[in-house]
């Protein structure tokens, strides 16, 4: 492993491709987005001086939510944003002000390569990532903007935080707009297999309604972050199965809101 000192200089550092589309087979009225979907980090930043086994661990980016939001896209012909790169590099759900959009720890990790970043190094990750994330999701939400109702954020959370078992196995969160968090939850399956909670594990004050209230809440959009435990969506099989409980309940409580008046 490179020593995070000989890292690319930031004007001229190669972060490959930082966010992926997949389009919709018809017109969408969900638009499904995925902000930690890859723990890849760009080489010229020598694994931000990590070992193999922290860049496989959730601090890198939301193991399972990927196969998920891609089953959710396909099932209700919604259009999919996902990221492109780990998290530690920069979390497409922060802003660039968040003192956790480019962490020099999280968890129990210290990350060497993030530690004493310049301003300029901050600067290149906000225009080369951030940025272009954004512009590619606020592109999409624009080219639909005719037919699109909801949009959706997956997320995926340990099971073990700091010690502490998480009994919550879903999470259903919401920012600045709560609609569609709590008419979801009213609607929760009476056979829904999962212990399932309102801003659990994580709530709004925790930072993580960046993409819902920067993108969706202007725009009138309703709008829901769902957060799967990490071990319910390790194999493609659990996988497959949690986006088989999500998609008809989505789509219920979408009508559901159709039928109220709050969707025209």
């Amino acid at each position: 492993m490179e020593s995070p000192d000989s890292l690319s200089p930031a004007g001229h550092l190669d972060f490959g491709p930082v966010v992926h589309t997949l389009e919709p087979t018809g017109t969408p009225s969900v638009i499904v987005v995925c902000e930690h979907a890859t723990r890849r980090i760009p080489e010229g930043l020598a694994d931000l001086g990590l070992s193999p086994m922290a860049l496989r661990s959730h601090i890198a980016w939301d193991p399972g939510a990927l196969p998920v939001a891609q089953a959710i896209a396909r099932r209700m012909s919604a259009t999919l944003v996902y990221g492109g790169v780990s998290r530690l590099v920069y979390d497409c759900n922060r802003p660039p002000e968040a003192s956790d959009a480019m962490p020099s720890r999280s968890e129990d990790f210290a990350i060497p390569g993030n530690a004493s970043l310049s301003e300029s190094e901050r600067k290149a990750r906000v225009d080369k990532i951030y940025r272009p994330f954004c512009a590619e999701l606020a592109g999409m939400l624009d080219r639909y903007r005719g037919s699109l109702e909801l949009m959706v954020t997956i997320h995926s959370f340990t099971p073990v935080y700091r010690g502490q078992n998480r009994s919550v196995e879903l999470g259903l969160l919401h920012g600045e707009d709560d609609r569609f968090a709590l008419k979801m939850l009213e609607n929760t399956p009476s056979d829904l297999p999962l212990v399932t909670r309102l801003n659990e594990p994580y709530s709004a004050l925790d930072g993580v309604a960046h993409t819902l209230d920067c993108h969706a809440a202007p725009r009138g959009l309703l709008n829901v972050m769902i957060e799967i435990r990490n071990d319910l969506v390790e194999t493609p099989e659990q996988q497959q199965a949690i986006a088989n409980d999500l998609v008809p309940w989505i789509d219920k409580t979408l009508s559901v809101l159709r039928g109220e008046g709050v969707v025209q």
